[in-house]
């Protein structure tokens, strides 16, 4: 038991660790190849702290374990936005001024709704796992296109920007762009043999581990970007944070177990959790998009999102 709890916690620091590392060299390799700094804010820089997502789901789905892989997926979405958007709004009000943020709040919900009616059936197929990549592919697309070609200056892209690493010599960049692609898919099977081993001791479902340990633990880098997007007063970027790795986990991340590893799906993964996704992506649109002019996340909207946070995780755990 001690050597499965040292595993998941040597793993889980080795992935967020590695998983800033990669999105730093890649970045800054980026950079210096001469890519738009706002390009690489809203692909590499955004989707960056979804990577330990990333990696557990591949490292789950060739171990077989489809479930672990599509509960981390549907987990860390709802830790996201209950838990770290929670905490993130006890610092103070979070103001939403993107229109960017206004266009992907709904693309977010679309693509969840996609992802419900895939999941509906109890299984998800490698063609509805193709058909989210490609999905993905297209929306990063649009996402590019529009913000290459968009004379006005986004309040989300400006802050993307000031995230880009810049001056880092291209030797340091590859060398920490290496390192990250090494102890990522590493750390991530650390974690998912410790979790693993957590959860026999615990007769835990497979599901259950992705929704609550690895779930939490994979969005630990969300966490770090929105306090320090909050505490830099790039409040558009902490959302948006919240946003791009909702968008990427549903789409990309969860193509990985349809594609890898199709097959049936635990009934819980396809109601309740499903469910308590959607409800969670939906409060977050109505505070953002229908919250009037202020377009506020307030310190008390976090204590209700926490608070939904501990009674969800409690559910699993008693059921």
């Amino acid at each position: 038991m001690l050597f499965n709890i040292f595993l998941l916690v040597a793993g889980l620091s080795a992935l967020v660790w590695s998983a800033d590392k990669f999105v730093y060299g890649a970045a800054a390799f980026a950079r210096n190849l001469g890519l738009p700094p706002m390009l690489i804010g809203l692909t590499i820089v955004a989707m960056g702290s979804s990577a330990p997502e990333m990696f557990v789901a591949a490292t789950a789905s060739m171990e077989g374990m489809t479930d672990t892989a599509i509960g981390n997926v549907l987990g860390s979405n709802i830790a996201n936005i209950t838990l770290i958007l929670g905490i993130t709004a006890l610092l103070g009000a979070i103001s939403v001024s993107s229109q960017t943020l206004k266009r992907e709040i709904p693309l977010m919900l679309a693509a969840t709704a996609i992802v419900g009616y895939f999941l509906h059936d109890g299984f998800l197929t490698r063609i509805e796992g193709v058909s989210l990549l490609v999905l993905f592919f297209a929306l990063m697309g649009y996402l590019i296109w529009h913000g290459l070609t968009n004379k006005n200056r986004d309040a989300l892209a400006i802050d993307a920007d000031n995230e880009v690493p810049s001056n880092v010599p291209t030797k340091k960049a590859i060398f920490w762009l290496v390192i990250g692609m090494v102890l990522l898919p590493l750390s991530a099977d650390w974690m998912v043999q410790g979790a693993v081993g957590i959860a026999k001791a615990y007769h835990l479902s497979d599901l259950v581990i992705g929704l609550t340990i690895i779930a939490v633990g994979t969005s630990l880098p969300e966490l770090a970007a929105c306090i320090s997007g909050v505490l830099k007063k790039e409040d558009d970027l902490a959302i948006g944070n919240i946003v791009g790795s909702n968008l990427f986990n549903i789409l990309a991340v969860l193509a990985i177990p349809g594609i890898i590893a199709p097959g049936a799906v635990d009934a819980a993964a396809s109601t309740r959790d499903f469910y308590m996704v959607l409800a969670t992506s939906s409060a977050l649109a109505i505070l953002i998009l229908l919250s009037g002019r202020a377009r506020q996340l307030k310190p008390w909207h976090g204590v209700v999102l926490l608070i939904t946070f501990v009674a969800y995780q409690a559910l699993l755990f008693l059921s």
